[in-house]
């Protein structure tokens, strides 16, 4: 699959020192990163390359202290609390938990968060246009993007007439969203079956009661706990033979069937320019919420042919990427 070779070489990179201390002659920007998973990496290599885009040299103009969870969110106030004690100028996170318990464990110093679902519903900040307070960065979910999964999903499989919707329990963008996918759902002329999960542990329960409803797709609403078990959601899926579609495009890499979403490495691209209008003295407060730009629709002919699925023509010819 795409991006497994680029993997490998950015994790050795990350637990590799990046600069020495004594080698830095002036004064040096210190960013603390926190990340885990595959995904993450990759994220971390595009928030480096937006700082080399911008002209910085990593151990000549700043250094970047890497923390990573791995999908276990209980570490999280762990590593955040010991970047605050490194006295990092800026904390960068990648997700909602993560984003949660840096502005948990700081009120002070700046944080820019590179994807995270409703950061005004999440308590993150108190409006997209101006955060307030020590938090800022970019989103990855438009309600409006809701209804784009479940007409993807029809046009892709028009004979359905039942889609479920995986959600989380916690979610607290979730009420929203539903309501967005249950619009789209009446337009569509297509039912909508609401299914929560809390827990990984649930998740066998809940694919259980979408076959029991006799559920004939499935869309999967962006979540950190979802997209840490994106392979056990894919996996699920292709047992219970529903097609899916799923928010990012990184769960098409490892079997899903199709994705549509943000360009997350774009974003975190992106979320470099804020570090640096930080770093130059921006405060993080009235830097604005930014909303993706980019967004690709990715599909796996792989996995259509095992759920023994015809792509329609006209879905494919809209496809950004094709994984044969």
């Amino acid at each position: 699959m795409r991006r497994i070779g680029l993997a490998v070489v950015l994790a050795l990179s990350i637990l590799a020192p990046l600069a020495a201390e004594g080698q830095q002659a002036a004064k040096v920007a210190r960013i603390g990163y926190l990340g885990g998973g595959t995904a993450c990496i990759l994220q971390c290599e595009a928030f480096r390359q937006g700082l080399r885009d911008l002209g910085y040299v990593e151990g000549r103009d700043v250094v970047i202290e890497y923390r990573g969870y791995g999908g276990n969110f209980e570490r999280l106030p762990a590593l955040v609390t010991d970047l605050v004690a490194l006295k990092v100028n800026v904390i960068v996170v990648t997700n909602t938990p993560s984003a949660l318990a840096a502005k948990q464990a700081t009120t002070t110093l700046p944080i820019v968060f590179t994807s995270v679902g409703d950061p005004v519903a999440s308590g993150l900040v108190t409006s997209l246009r101006r955060p307030g307070g020590n938090v800022t960065g970019f989103s990855v979910v438009a309600q409006e993007l809701v209804g784009k999964w479940l007409e993807l999903l029809k046009q892709a499989v028009p004979d359905v007439s039942r889609v479920a919707l995986l959600v989380k329990t916690d979610d607290r963008s979730k009420n929203d969203r539903v309501k967005a996918a249950a619009v789209a759902a009446r337009a569509l002329g297509v039912q909508l079956q609401v299914v929560e999960a809390r827990h990984p542990a649930e998740f066998d329960r809940a694919f259980l009661d979408m076959t029991r409803a006799r559920a004939g797709a499935l869309a999967v609403l962006p979540t950190a706990m979802f997209a840490s078990e994106r392979r056990r959601l894919v996996d699920l899926a292709a047992k219970n033979r529903l097609p899916t579609m799923f928010p990012y495009s990184e769960d098409v890499d490892v079997g899903g069937l199709m994705a549509y979403g943000p360009n997350l490495a774009d974003l975190s691209r992106r979320s470099a320019t804020y570090v640096d209008k930080i770093l130059k003295g921006a405060n993080p407060g009235d830097l604005p919420v930014e909303q993706p730009t980019k967004f690709e629709l990715v599909i796996n002919l792989k996995t259509a042919k095992a759920l023994g699925l015809t792509i329609p023509p006209s879905v494919l010819g809209r496809a950004d990427q094709i994984i044969q």
